[in-house]
Parts: C-alpha cells; sequence; structure tokens
C-alpha cells in the first residue's frame, strides 16, 4: 500500500495545473478582459500592472501573460517566487525571496511593488496574482528602521509558537507595509485591481492568503497585540516597539473605497486538492471518505482522532482511503532537527501503528513539496516503520522528540522527494487499508 499511498500524492500533483486555472480565469480578447466576473474595454486601458507572488508566482505570471497577450497591451510586472527562473523580457522584474524567514531580498521585493503600484492611474489594471508562502518572501515592516535580521527572528518566533496561520498572519497584516489590504491602497490609482488566489488556507479565510496584501482585512490591531501577548517567546526588542507604538496604523477595512474596484477569486484551493486524491484512489479501486475536520489541530490530537476514523472506514470496505487535507500544528518547544510538520505527523502515526498493530499505511505531505526545513515533501508509513527504524540505527522516540524525523525518514527511503512543485495547496493525508494486504 505503500507504492499506493506515494502514487495518489503524485497523480495528485500531476493533475493540478496552476497556469491552466490562471488561464481558465482570465477571458481574454482583442476587444475586452473579463476576469472574476468583470467585463473592461481593451481601449480604456493603457496597461497592466503584474505582481506575481509566491509559491506559484512564477507558474501564475507565466500563464498570465500569454492569456493577456491578445489585448496587445503592455505589461510591467514584479514576480517574486522562491527559485523559479523566467525568460528575461521587457518589463518583467524577477527577486528570489526568502522563505520561511524574510532577507534583504524580501525587502527589496517589497519596496520595489510599492513603487510599481503606485505607477497605477485610471488607464491602468492591475492584477495581483497570490500563492502561498510569500509573507515571508515579500515584507517591509511599518516601521522601516527596524532591521531584517530583527524581522527573520520575529518570523521564526511565529512560526515556533503554534498558532495556526490565521492567526499568524494576523499578526504580520499589523506588521507589515505591504500586507493586509495595503498594496491595495498603494494601487489606489488604478481603474481596477484584481486578485486571483491559490490559497494555502481555508476557504473562510482567503484573506490569509500571503497574509492578505491585497485584500480588505477584517482583524484588528488589538486582535493582533492579544495574540503577541500569548506568544512564549520574546519578540526582538524593535518589534515589540513597533507593536507598542500608539500611533501604529489600522489595516484598511472593506470600507475603504478602493476595494470598490477590486475583485477577488480563488482559483485553486486544498478542495481541488482533496478531489483530485479521491480520483486517483477511487483509480485504485479504494472506497473514498473525507476528513479534514481536524485543521489547525495540535498534531497528536489530529493523529489519534484520524487513525480512529481510518480505522472505522477500514472495517467496512474491502479496500479503504481517509482522504484529509489542511495544516496541524506542529509546536516546538526546544532545539529542532530536520523536518517538517508533515514528517512529524508521519513519525507520531508510525509510533501508534505499531503499538496498535493497525494495518494501514499513511501519507502525510505538503502540496508545495517541501516539508518545514527539510528538502522532502513529506513521508509514508506503516506499522512496520519504527522497527526498521530501531534496526537502522535510530532511536523513533527521540527523533520525534527532537522534531527531527528526516534523517530516519531518509535512511528507511520513505521520504517523498518532488522538489518545489511550484503549487501550495496545503497538506495532503492519505490512510489506505487493504484487506487483501497483510
Amino acid at each position: 500500500m505503500n507504492h499506493d499511498a506515494a502514487a495518489i500524492f503524485h497523480t495528485t500533483l500531476a493533475t493540478l495545473d496552476v497556469g491552466e486555472a490562471v488561464r481558465d480565469a482570465l477571458s481574454v480578447s482583442a476587444d475586452a478582459l473579463t476576469v472574476t466576473g468583470r467585463t473592461l474595454r481593451v481601449a480604456e486601458l493603457d496597461h497592466i500592472v503584474v505582481l506575481s507572488i509566491g509559491k506559484a508566482g512564477a507558474t501564475m505570471f507565466e500563464a498570465a501573460r500569454e492569456a493577456l497577450a491578445p489585448t496587445l497591451l503592455p505589461i510591467q510586472a514584479l514576480v517574486v517566487t522562491p527559485e523559479a527562473t523566467l525568460p528575461t523580457s521587457a518589463g518583467v522584474t524577477v527577486l528570489h525571496g526568502a522563505h520561511p524567514s524574510p532577507d534583504k531580498v524580501s525587502r527589496q521585493a517589497a519596496e520595489a511593488a510599492l513603487a510599481l503600484l503606485r505607477t497605477a492611474d485610471a488607464r491602468t489594471l492591475v492584477l495581483f496574482l497570490i500563492s502561498g508562502g510569500a509573507s515571508s518572501m515579500f515584507e517591509l515592516p511599518l516601521d522601516p528602521t527596524i532591521r531584517i535580521d530583527d524581522v527573520a527572528d520575529f518570523y521564526k518566533a511565529l512560526v515556533a509558537s503554534g498558532l495556526p496561520i490565521e492567526k499568524i498572519n494576523i499578526i504580520r497584516k499589523h506588521f507589515s507595509a505591504v500586507k493586509g489590504g495595503r498594496l491595495a491602497v498603494a494601487a489606489a490609482g488604478a481603474a481596477a485591481q484584481v486578485t486571483l488566489l491559490v490559497s494555502d488556507v481555508p476557504a473562510h479565510a482567503l484573506n490569509a492568503v500571503a497574509s492578505g496584501p491585497s485584500m480588505p482585512d477584517p482583524s484588528t490591531l488589538a486582535d493582533a497585540r492579544a495574540l503577541l501577548g500569548g506568544l512564549s517567546s520574546p519578540l526582538p526588542d524593535a518589534v515589540a516597539a513597533c507593536f507598542a507604538d500608539p500611533a501604529l496604523p489600522e489595516t484598511p477595512k472593506d470600507t475603504d473605497g478602493v476595494f470598490a474596484r477590486a475583485t477577488f477569486e480563488a482559483i485553486l484551493s486544498s478542495e481541488q486538492l482533496a478531489a483530485r486524491a479521491a480520483d486517483a484512489a477511487r483509480a485504485l479501486g479504494y472506497t473514498v471518505l473525507f476528513d479534514s475536520s481536524c485543521d489547525d489541530h495540535p498534531y497528536r490530537h489530529a493523529a489519534d482522532y484520524l487513525l480512529g476514523r481510518a480505522t472505522e472506514h477500514a472495517l467496512q470496505y474491502e479496500k479503504a482511503c481517509l482522504i484529509s487535507v489542511g495544516e496541524v500544528v506542529v509546536t516546538v518547544d526546544g532545539p529542532a532537527g530536520r523536518g517538517g510538520r508533515n514528517q512529524q505527523f508521519a513519525l507520531y502515526c508510525a509510533g501508534e501503528l505499531a503499538r496498535r498493530a493497525l494495518p494501514l499505511t499513511l501519507l502525510s505531505a505538503g502540496s508545495d513539496g517541501i516539508d518545514g526545513h527539510s528538502p522532502a515533501a513529506g513521508a509514508v508509513v506503516d506499522r512496520t516503520t519504527w522497527q526498521r527504524a530501531a534496526a537502522a540505527g535510530f532511536d523513533p522516540v527521540l527523533a520525534l522528540r527532537s522534531f527531527d524525523a528526516y534523517p530516519l525518514f531518509d535512511a528507511l527511503g520513505d521520504t517523498l522527494m518532488t522538489g518545489p512543485t511550484g503549487n501550495n495547496l496545503r497538506d495532503l493525508r492519505v490512510f489506505l487499508s487493504d484487506r487483501n494486504v497483510g
């Protein structure tokens, strides 16, 4: 079943085409452009400004450029992406921002975006192409005197806090000059603003994708300060002073006039991730059950719950598959090795499978191809994993306690290696059972 689990994951990724989703969202001719239900006459525009940021930034921009070609309008673009390269062309700037913590290029990218968007006028269409991971690739504090090293330490503290991504991004929005709708304000002179999203957040929280740079922010500065008060790690002094400043401005809200000319659409999300995984599992003869109710739960609680659900499902069908999407929470409370939330989840599940002698196979992996601080997307485990790890000289209990699952899985050959996928639709967990397999 381990082979089936890996096949389901790889097939799922192959069928999620970000470029196709972008092209489908843009209906374009020489005379008109229709996107997110809004039609603009090409004759009323002089040029298009495109800001494409995030793990899918390069793919989204290339698809948009192809789709917009019939308009013959000049395009000025900034693409901020982890590593992907683009063909050089006039008017297109490509920067490689850092992830998961900002660096000096992240700041350069934010400054370049603000400068580009402020050129928009009444004959400009601004197209925001937003995907997950952009929060760190693209950052400028509201207090520009804060050093980038302090910003990076701030981000590390947030990631290690165990807070769900929605709450982390509430904090980021109120710290940043380019998040929480502030880019929409920078582009206020445009005729129209359109945001297309590849979503790595729950469906109800699209404004959390990349910390919502072009969308109105429903959260408040008071919310951010309350969340900060619950952090166990101290903030860098400059960051703490920023949040304590009584003059710190609130983020733009949906009543701001700039959003009257703005539209938003999620073109891919974790719902499609689950659906494509189900198609792949059914093609292998599995009966599929969905359960993503433990999104943002602590990883051990989520694992115990999902193992129970998968066991119940296995009793009903000869070949059973439970699919769960979303993210679990791993709180790092000490020095950490190499791994990520998917491998941590998988290693814990492997221990439970062995302890309970459950005949299940589990896959847990990130659709972006990168799990935490490791080169793997995730891992596949079964009830033999802990025994095989011990035979290979590893202590799985210590690896779990040290957040160091990757070396163990790598030695066993149980990692899922894809490299960056150019996509980011959250995590996929697949539980398989087959009565014909001993």
